[in-house]
Order: C-alpha cells, then structure tokens, then sequence
C-alpha cells in the first residue's frame, strides 16, 4: 500500500512536472505543427499529383502504394515531433534551478523512505547538494545520471530508480494517447 502512496506521490509530482512543461513547450509545438503542416501540404500536393499521373498509368495498385508512404511521412513527421517534446521536455527537467531541484529531491528521498528506510542516492557529478540537503544517509556523485536520483538500501538489495528520466519516460509511456491528441488533434 505504501508504495502505491508513493508511486502516486510520484507519478502526481511527474505529471505537474509535464503539465509546465507542456504549457511551455505549447508555442513551441505550434510553431512546429505549423511548419510540419506546410511540408505536409507540399508533399501532399505533389503526392497528389503523381498519385493522379499515377491512377491513369497504373490504377489502384499504385493508388494504394502512394497514400501508403503518404502516411508513412506524415507518421515520420509525427514521431519527430514527439522525441523533439520528450528531449525538450527532459532537458526542461534536468536545466531546473537547484532550489527547484533541492525541493524536489527532498520529496523523491521522502518517497523513498516509505520503502527503504535510510536509503543512500545517487546522483549527477554536477549537483551542488549534499545528504544533509535531501535527507539520505549518503549522496554519492556518479557519471550517467544526468537528473533525478537513484536510491538505495544500505545493503545494496534495494533500489528505487527516480531518474527524470525514468520518470519521464513512465509518464510518456503511460500517457501517449494524449499527447498525441493533444499535438495532433
């Protein structure tokens, strides 16, 4: 039960995460959509151009190949489009001020005392912050973890991956329906 508390505590704490970054990176999806757009509607009309050259010399089959690798570009164009939120997204995370950042990583080790009772963390070489500043019994500085924390039972048996990145991608995975219908309409 408890740690469906924190896995909710996280999960909430994540997704107010994605929801500023969604409202920050909305102009920027606009401004993408609408350059997708034009390509899209340039290609479309040569596509139907060729498709109609096409219909005349070939018929259906060739109808059928061409609207085919139509979609395959706009799906292309698409999944573009996502890795570039996902990437902006992360990089928004992991660019947080370090008081964000300290608030943050004092309720992920207040998450994870729920499960590992005075768990040690990992973190980014590049954090500016100390055990005391969290509340962990130890703050190891590792290369390959660029925001976010890992923790760990003192015996090494246990471990809680609360990586922005981790978390992220849990979100992303959980929630992209809707953010493609929010992107795509």
């Amino acid at each position: 039960m408890a740690l469906d508390n924190v896995k909710k505590d996280i999960m909430d704490s994540a997704m107010a995460s994605v929801a500023v970054i969604n409202s920050e990176r909305d102009a920027e999806a606009a401004r993408i959509m609408a350059e997708a757009d034009a390509v899209i509607s340039e290609m479309k009309a040569k596509e139907d151009k060729r498709l109609k050259e096409a219909l005349e010399q070939l018929g259906r089959q060739t109808l059928s190949s061409a609207e085919l690798e139509s979609k395959k570009i706009v799906l292309s164009k698409k999944r573009e489009i996502l890795e570039k939120a996902f990437a902006e997204s992360l990089a928004s995370l992991e660019a947080a001020p370090a008081a964000t950042k300290k608030k943050q990583y004092k309720k992920m080790a207040d998450a994870a005392k729920k499960v590992i009772s005075d768990p040690k963390a990992y973190c980014s070489k590049d954090e500016k912050m100390s055990a005391e500043d969290i509340g962990v019994s130890e703050l190891k500085k590792v290369a390959g973890i660029t925001g976010g924390l890992i923790f760990e039972s003192k015996d090494g048996t246990v471990q809680m991956d609360m990586q922005y990145r981790t978390i992220l991608q849990t979100v992303w995975d959980r929630e992209m329906k809707s953010l493609s219908d929010i992107l795509f309409g």
